[in-house]
């Protein structure tokens, strides 16, 4: 019997605040963030709309976390609480962005479910990311509107966050490049182990990575020469 989704649950049940979610979110998030479960952590949230992802996510993460909700509407203050905090400021403001995160310090879940303009989720990303600690989480949902013109997107438009993720997948692999600096190792090569696409959600799991390598053990045994990164090797 497979395993029930406790974030499904808490959503059908739920009798709180408005919480609007697409419903193949919910084993997307659980299937990132559940190791955080019960942990000391810090999670933050951008878009608090009526506070009911704020209060499932204080019910998922445990007593322990530490839940930030920002939002650029100050009606959202009513929704700080105990271990919950609330920032109130545009998203695609840098300035705004920077002083949040040197204000709350280090993140481990970011939750990016804020205004989905591109300039909003790109700033957010270039100016949270590196905030995020060593093996936390950024997930960035409702990323269809990079198809959207009212959005500011459109389909392989330059500028939308979609395509800077397919950026950010030479950036992962830059490791590889032997075309020097057009395809050069990065911040961003350096902070991230994986990457996750989802129909409207990318997850970034960081971590501190080292430059890959690889080598060989056992007996060759077709001859003496082996195959490597696109030539035979005698050995």
């Amino acid at each position: 019997m497979a395993e029930t989704n406790p974030l499904t649950e808490y959503f059908e049940k739920n009798k709180g605040n408005l919480i609007h979610k697409w419903m193949h979110y919910f084993d997307i998030y659980h299937r990132h963030f559940a190791r955080f479960r019960g942990q000391p952590v810090t999670i933050m949230e951008f878009g608090v709309y009526h506070g009911g992802s704020l209060q499932m996510w204080q019910h998922y993460f445990g007593r322990k976390a530490r839940i930030i909700g920002v939002d650029i509407n100050p009606a959202c203050k009513k929704f700080a609480g105990k271990n919950i905090e609330i920032y109130i400021g545009d998203q695609e403001d840098r300035d705004f962005l920077r002083k949040l995160m040197k204000k709350v310090g280090p993140v481990d879940v970011v939750i990016e479910d804020g205004g989905h303009t591109m300039n909003q989720q790109l700033h957010t990303f270039e100016e949270v990311y590196p905030h995020v600690t060593k093996h936390g989480v950024f997930l960035i949902e409702d990323l269809h509107t990079s198809y959207w013109k009212s959005y500011g997107g459109g389909y392989r438009k330059a500028g939308t966050f979609i395509e800077r993720v397919k950026d950010f997948i030479d950036e992962l692999n830059a490791w590889h490049s032997h075309d020097g600096e057009s395809f050069a190792v990065t911040d961003f090569t350096k902070m991230t182990r994986s990457m996750h696409i989802y129909d409207s959600i990318v997850v970034f799991e960081k971590d501190e990575v080292a430059q890959p390598y690889h080598k060989m053990t056992g007996k060759p045994t077709i001859g003496e020469e082996v195959y490597v990164e696109g030539k035979y090797v005698k050995l």
